[in-house]
């Protein structure tokens, strides 16, 4: 139903207007008796098969929902309904930001992908919060957390600090976002002097906590390999628990989009069905440097049970979708979690 009759209405309007839509719409139709459990009965799959042990933490499967589809957990319990091992809030950063001047959101149908040059908008730590603190699932949630647009570099610790502190009660792992191409300067810090020092920074947070909880690193696909074995040592050196690879791409290369499309939507990271293949051999090259000791969550082009297992062979331990939620609707997860288990 959602790919032959919703999907070629929502595809008429704007990309970002939709994604609102459907956030109320999911709101308001879960408010009604039943939906919820509904719901739940026809996406839930759950079999020992699919359960996932990583960084100290068991996944009911291993298909988790990437960053920025909730950025502000605002929709939970909703979400968990489609059956999700595990979903990521944010960005948040510590003070609400508006993002990037609109239009922001772009479908590239005949490539399976989407452009997006968001910018970090969220309604901030304080908001975030007490969304959840309302939640009642259970699922595991991870929070990604980012620096304010207006924030200098040399300062950005200090944001990832306050983030850190102000979710650590609410979310059951972190990831330090420094790899979105959309906030001016950002990815300056994945160079490896103030990587380190950014996440050694957060790391020793962490260690003063009780029970500290797994921070992984979030990182670009368009690093070279030199970049990546920087980022192994760097991820040994500060004892973190593990790397997301990958975020969206500025790369253009091998699309069906036509060029003047392309210009006329402008900057932005690339996400779908075309990161694909990089996203593995991102993958497969952390894996093998690092002697399969780091856990690696892998996101790009994951829409069926075969990327999947294509991304646990190259070295990850779990993955997350978000383009192909957009694409192929709210069975998603249901489907490759009945294909893996078949």
């Amino acid at each position: 139903m959602y790919k032959n009759l919703l999907k070629p209405i929502f595809f008429l309007f704007d990309a970002e207007k939709v994604h609102y839509f459907v956030f109320s719409l999911l709101k308001i139709s879960f408010n009604i008796p039943g939906v919820s459990f509904i719901i739940e009965k026809l996406c839930v799959k759950k079999h020992n098969s699919l359960k996932v042990k990583a960084f100290g933490l068991e996944f009911d499967n291993p298909i988790g929902l990437a960053a920025g589809f909730d950025k502000n957990g605002e929709l939970i319990d909703e979400l968990t309904c489609f059956g999700f091992g595990f979903i990521e809030i944010g960005t948040v950063t510590p003070k609400p930001q508006e993002g990037n001047d609109k239009p922001r959101l772009f479908r590239l149908p005949q490539d399976e992908a989407l452009i997006n040059r968001m910018g970090f908008n969220n309604k901030g730590l304080e908001q975030v919060v007490k969304n959840l603190k309302k939640r009642n699932s259970k699922i595991i949630i991870g929070g990604n957390i980012g620096k304010n647009k207006l924030t200098p570099n040399e300062n950005a610790l200090s944001d990832y600090k306050i983030c850190f502190e102000a979710l650590f009660d609410y979310v059951d792992y972190f990831v330090v976002n420094v790899s979105s191409p959309n906030t001016p300067n950002l990815r300056e810090l994945q160079e490896k002097k103030p990587l380190t020092d950014l996440l050694m920074g957060v790391q020793n947070l962490n260690n003063l906590k009780l029970k500290p909880k797994p921070i992984l690193l979030k990182i670009a696909p368009d690093l070279t390999n030199s970049q990546l074995d920087d980022i192994v040592e760097i991820v040994e050196s500060t004892k973190i628990s593990g790397i997301i690879a990958t975020n969206t791409t500025i790369s253009r290369e091998n699309l069906n989009t036509s060029l003047s499309e392309l210009n006329r939507i402008g900057a932005g990271g690339l996400s779908g069905r075309p990161l694909s293949e990089r996203s593995t051999e991102v993958i497969k090259y952390l894996s093998q440097k690092s002697f399969k000791k780091i856990p690696i969550i892998a996101v790009g082009g994951i829409s069926k049970a075969k990327d999947v297992q294509e991304k646990l062979d190259a070295g990850a331990c779990l993955v997350q979708i978000y383009t192909s939620f957009i694409y192929e609707g709210p069975a998603v997860v249901s489907n490759i979690c009945k294909e893996i288990c078949q």
